[in-house]
């Protein structure tokens, strides 16, 4: 078991004042296998009226206005998690990618319906015949649906260049293919296009990164931000997670928030405003282990 506390804020300053803002956040955190929350809190200055729900997806979400006139806006988030430990049985092998497609794309079970969901296009995830063949590589006839998914992620990894500011949220799935860079957002759109491509379904997961390195182990990317990750249905397993931008099993130091068809379904805030003009934003997100084993914890490699 690891313990974390978990702080991300948000600041906008504007040039000019702002009269009205309307906005949407994914800040408050899902309920997820394996994580237990406390103490959670979402602080927002100036005062505004707010009001909870659940989104389709069952992330919480908060909808909150300001009604007066503003040249500033910031937005805290702090919650506590205990992360329990994986079950390593989620590894055991699986049947053919072949079979679960088939699965997913004939007649509607139960057990299928939510999966079947993520196995189409959605606003920021579209594919074309070249990233179907790169994606035909890693599925290869009767190969464990297990082994192919791992092998996708292996490759985004390898092959891919993680450079800072290299894209925008707009940055399109085929643009993130053909430049061979991106960060950890454009890395899970573009392997959860691959994954579609072929009939299977995948989902894009926000979070945070636990980033302070174990000694003797490289710091992961991701730090002070939040970041991004991928399920992929498998029936023998149910969702499982992997993270092609850090080559690595989402373990301890992944801590899911919310989950959705891409990063449209679930961004940490987004809205309208009137007025403003130019405008900065910051953003920091401190995850902090509270003992000893959340200072500890072992990365788990998936591939070699």
């Amino acid at each position: 078991m690891a313990v974390y506390r978990i702080q991300h804020l948000t600041r906008y300053r504007y040039q000019e004042p702002v009269t009205v803002c309307h906005n949407l956040a994914h800040l408050i955190p899902r309920d997820a296998p394996r994580h237990t929350w406390t103490q959670i809190s979402l602080d927002i200055t100036p005062d505004a009226t707010r009001s909870m729900r659940h989104d389709y997806f069952g992330n919480p979400m908060t909808v909150f206005a300001i009604d007066e006139p503003h040249c500033e806006l910031q937005v805290v988030s702090r919650c506590m998690v205990d992360l329990a430990a994986p079950q390593t049985s989620s590894l055991f092998p699986t049947g053919s990618w072949e079979s679960v497609c088939k699965m997913l794309s004939g007649r509607p079970q139960d057990e299928f319906l939510a999966a079947s969901e993520f196995r189409f296009r959605s606003p920021q995830i579209h594919w074309n015949e070249d990233i179907y063949n790169w994606a035909r590589q890693s599925f290869t006839l009767g190969r464990p649906m297990a082994e192919a998914a791992l092998d996708i992620g292996k490759r985004i990894y390898s092959e891919f260049k993680f450079v800072s500011g290299s894209t925008n949220i707009s940055t399109r799935v085929d643009e993130v293919f053909q430049q061979r860079t991106g960060v950890c957002q454009d890395f899970a759109h573009f392997a959860i296009a691959c994954f579609r491509s072929m009939g299977l379904a995948a989902r894009y997961v926000s979070g945070y990164l636990l980033t302070a390195p174990p000694p003797g182990q490289q710091r992961l990317t991701g730090a002070d931000a939040s970041h991004a990750w991928i399920s992929v249905y498998i029936p023998e397993c149910g969702w499982m997670d992997i993270d092609p931008t850090n080559h690595v099993w989402p373990l301890e130091r992944h801590i899911t928030i919310a989950w959705g068809r891409d990063f449209s379904d679930v961004s940490p805030l987004r809205g309208v405003i009137l007025g403003g003009g130019k405008h900065e934003v910051t953003v920091g997100v401190d995850v902090i282990p509270l003992d000893a084993d959340g200072d500890g914890v072992l990365i788990t490699e998936l591939w070699t």
